[in-house]
């Protein structure tokens, strides 16, 4: 996991509006050279690959609270780990990120016909 990566992907995130807007579907399918579905699927890769890096932090940062005791007792809340969180819940969902980043030309793709 490179932090670097995933501390870009949260400073960027938190410019994005994390409301649904409608799309164009031609200018989506005009970036990967007029097929929608090849479009939509770098954009769900991507998605998957933002999705993965922020659990993976998300759920490093939570274990740095983790109490070694299973006793119900002893379990309490963390400010800081809600804080956590909170801040994950804000930001917007992995595909509205991808999607943002296609439209800024911010992925690379290419098909595999192209490297024979």
């Amino acid at each position: 996991m490179n932090i670097n990566r995933n501390n870009e992907i949260k400073q960027k995130a938190q410019g994005i509006n994390p409301s649904i807007v409608a799309r164009n579907l031609d200018e989506i399918s005009d970036l990967s050279g007029g097929n929608i579905y090849h479009s939509l699927n770098i954009v769900a890769n991507r998605a998957n690959q933002i999705s993965v890096d922020l659990k993976r932090e998300l759920n490093a940062k939570l274990n740095e609270f983790a109490s070694t005791t299973d006793s119900l007792e002893e379990i309490h809340e963390n400010k800081e780990q809600i804080e956590i969180s909170k801040f994950y819940e804000r930001l917007p969902n992995p595909s509205i990120i991808a999607l943002h980043d296609f439209f800024d030309g911010k992925i690379y793709f290419r098909y595999k016909e192209d490297e024979e």
